[in-house]
């Protein structure tokens, strides 16, 4: 397969620039990969589709905020920084990403707050993904993260053209989020609502939890015709012996497992044992699917409506194939549907 294969035209208005009113209403299209059918639901319509005893996998990272504003030494311009990743804790380094890059020398010293308290300074800037920054703070580690998490504000992503709300901040996060690490949302799971998740519950489905922190590499556009070429970014995985127990018993009891996710689908390929089981697994990963390819543990998933040529949708093109996968998203098109992170969702089965 090629990356000219992946694209459609995908008209600006489609893109969500707001989530839907309450999480579990967005829209649901349902695609069946055995006969091909598209149904059209709304997200609290997905309990109707499982069973008891069916185990849905959440990736319960959560998102931190990772935008900041700071101001450049000598000259005052406007900087903004996006933290991508902390890389030692105990000299403050981070990897990030700064817009106007140009204007950054290692060197530069970057104040942020009304009072300045906070400073960094560049050390580095031959990095892959950006700048190193090393950030100079006077109080405890504890005092200074949380003056990043004061100072920093929701990673909407870039598509989102409006300011940043007070809503963003429980919106652009899902309900069971926990483990701070993620630089964007990992979005199929903004749909479910606490009451939602209560109703799976008293009809017996059962939930794992993973962890993936989403980095921006998931984003990145691919830009080799040649997908096999194409390197996507680490990413940090951990899959606890819990959640292990609880999908493959599902899988042994010929019960179904659904990836809540495109974070999760790669989370759990990426910890698969030889007869197809999952296993527990802490470290990274930087795998791509795209067709063809042989899945290995979940029989069904739900995932929003991914942007043309990204590498959301070469993965759930080799999950449900890549005819139907066209032919449902030319029906999302017409049929109005939400695209990208506030967008709509889709359960394939």
């Amino acid at each position: 397969m090629k990356l000219s294969h992946f694209n459609f035209e995908l008209p600006k208005e489609l893109l969500a620039e707001y989530p839907s009113e309450n999480r579990d209403e967005s829209r649901l299209m349902v695609v069946n990969r055995k006969d091909g059918s598209i149904e059209h639901k709304l997200f609290k319509d997905l309990i109707d589709y499982f069973d008891e005893g069916d185990v849905m996998v959440l990736n319960n990272t959560k998102v931190f905020p990772a935008r900041l504003f700071g101001n450049k030494e000598k000259t005052g311009a406007r900087i903004e920084v996006f933290l991508l990743r902390e890389l030692n804790a105990e000299q403050r380094l981070w990897d990030v990403l700064v817009d106007p890059a140009r204007k950054i020398r290692i060197g530069n010293k970057l104040y942020f707050g009304e009072d300045e308290s906070l400073v960094a300074e560049v050390i580095d800037n031959t990095t892959s993904r950006g700048r190193t920054l090393r950030f100079l703070y006077d109080g405890s580690y504890e005092e200074f993260r949380f003056k990043l998490n004061e100072l920093g504000e929701t990673p909407l992503p870039k598509y989102i053209k409006r300011d940043v709300e007070p809503e963003d901040e429980e919106r652009y996060q899902t309900i069971y989020a926990k483990h701070e690490g993620a630089v964007a949302a990992p979005t199929a799971g903004l749909h479910f609502s606490k009451h939602l998740l209560k109703r799976l519950e008293i009809k017996g489905i059962d939930f794992a939890e993973v962890t993936l922190h989403v980095g921006l590499g998931t984003f990145n556009p691919v830009e080799v015709e040649d997908l096999s070429k194409h390197k996507m970014d680490s990413e940090e995985i951990v899959i606890s012996e819990e959640a292990c127990d609880t999908v493959n018993n599902a899988k042994s009891q010929k019960r179904r497992v659904c990836a809540v996710g495109t974070t999760v689908m790669r989370a759990m390929e990426s910890s698969v044992s030889s007869d197809r089981t999952l296993n527990p697994f802490e470290g990274w990963t930087n795998k791509f699917i795209f067709p063809p390819y042989d899945f290995s543990i979940a029989d069904c998933m739900i995932t929003n409506f991914h942007t043309p040529k990204s590498t959301l949708l070469m993965m759930i093109s080799a999950f449900a194939g890549h005819d139907l996968m066209m032919k449902a998203y030319k029906e999302a098109v017409k049929e109005n549907y939400k695209f990208y992170s506030y967008g709509d969702a889709m359960l394939i089965i």
